[in-house]
């Protein structure tokens, strides 16, 4: 069976939309009409499906957000784990999306399953939705009879991931948001504030204290001309984002993120564990070793540190153990290669490999931890300082009126 989008009135004469499956346009038109709705559009769902806002979009390269690839995982695991047969399981799913292009994605799924398929095949057709590491996990667990437990561990990972991901944007939001409260305060300031106050200081004969000529400079250069650095700065955002499409230029971006102190700990700690966490779950599910490493070399997002397990794997591919080629590297953590090392020595890599994984986890929130805690104080002491810098250029002046107004 296929699955099919359509629209609908239904007895109100209000536009109704849906996925429903059948055999043919003419069996889901029939479907329809006997559901007291009048058919007006029916179309394959694999051509092309609308987003929530009416928008298009072709489901072979739309992208699953975190929660709902977490959400639609989890409860698949737990409906395999039950013994139900795979299309059942897939329809269910199906069935509580409450996203239509969601809905129409495991439809599609299902078909193909109900057609002979393996499930690692059927998630082929959406390879940006479902990663690759995420299909060669369901092909081992297919392959060795064990989709359930994979089915869960991957619940797990992506989950994990889900959690992780929140983590750092809520621990990214508040010293944004502040930055942005900071400018604007100070833009409000220096363009309706400080010419009021600072305007009857113009015209005297008077000089004026350096810092006060300084803040009237800035405030005429911010009214005159901040809608042009706002365009120059959007300007320059989008010109470096297509700059950084290129390849060869984003892996030089990366290379220099690198070398800032302090980010350079982070981004490695960030992505070395993303690293041992996926070989980790890749290779408890029984994918081989070099296939392991270049499917966990290709979710590190930073290009040089993806082209470091590209030489680990060519350099275990040659025989050399994984301890080994990784300590020939120089960005993975020594902590990480000592334990992959009492990994190798005990037989028990995966292990050691999740434990490497979650002890970075930990270390790289701490790091964010300080890293926050001394950024609020030290944004709060630069408002401070700003504030402070525009009193004392208008009351500069004030505290010498006297002598001005003689």
């Amino acid at each position: 069976m296929t699955a099919f989008r359509y629209k609908a009135l239904n007895a109100e004469g209000k536009l109704v939309k849906g996925v429903l499956e059948g055999d043919s346009d003419r069996q889901v038109r029939g479907t329809l009409r006997q559901r007291q709705l009048r058919p007006v559009e029916v179309a394959v769902a694999s051509d092309t499906a609308r987003s929530g806002d009416g928008g298009r979009f072709s489901l072979l390269g739309r992208r699953l957000g975190a929660a709902d690839l977490a959400l639609i995982t989890r409860q698949l695991a737990t409906l395999v784990a039950s013994a139900l047969p795979l299309d059942e399981c897939l329809q269910a799913v199906a069935d509580q999306s409450r996203k239509s292009s969601i809905k129409s994605m495991m439809l599609q799924v299902r078909s193909k399953v109900a057609e002979g398929h393996t499930l690692a095949h059927a998630l082929n057709q959406f390879p940006q939705a479902f990663g690759e590491m995420y299909r060669a996990m369901v092909n081992a667990g297919e392959e060795a009879g064990q989709l359930a437990p994979v089915l869960e561990q991957l619940a797990h990972y992506t989950e994990t991931r889900q959690h992780t991901a929140q983590k750092l944007q809520m621990a990214l939001i508040y010293p944004f948001v502040l930055i942005a409260v900071a400018i604007a305060v100070v833009s409000a300031l220096m363009i309706f504030v400080v010419p009021e106050l600072v305007g009857i200081f113009v015209h005297s004969k008077k000089s004026l204290p350096p810092l006060t000529v300084g803040l009237i400079w800035v405030s005429d250069f911010m009214r005159a001309y901040a809608i042009y650095c706002l365009i120059v700065i959007v300007a320059a955002v989008w010109l470096g984002r297509r700059v950084l499409k290129h390849p060869a230029r984003r892996k030089r971006w990366h290379q220099f993120l690198l070398q800032v102190p302090g980010l350079r700990g982070v981004l490695i700690a960030l992505d070395t564990a993303r690293f041992a966490s996926t070989l980790s779950i890749l290779m408890a599910s029984g994918v081989p070793l070099i296939h392991a490493l270049r499917i966990a070399g290709a979710v590190m997002t930073n290009l040089a540190l993806r082209e470091s397990s590209s030489v680990v794997s060519v350099a275990v591919q040659e025989g050399t153990s994984l301890s080994r080629a990784l300590s020939q590297e120089t960005f993975f953590p020594p902590m990480m290669i000592h334990m992959v090392a009492s990994g190798e020595t005990s037989g028990d890599m995966e292990t050691m490999l999740e434990r490497s994984a979650l002890n970075q986890e930990r270390e790289l929130e701490m790091t964010l931890g300080t890293v926050m805690g001394l950024f609020e104080p030290a944004m709060v002491v630069l408002m401070g300082g700003l504030v402070l810098t525009i009193v004392l250029a208008i009351l500069l002046p004030i505290f010498d009126l006297n002598t001005m107004v003689r």
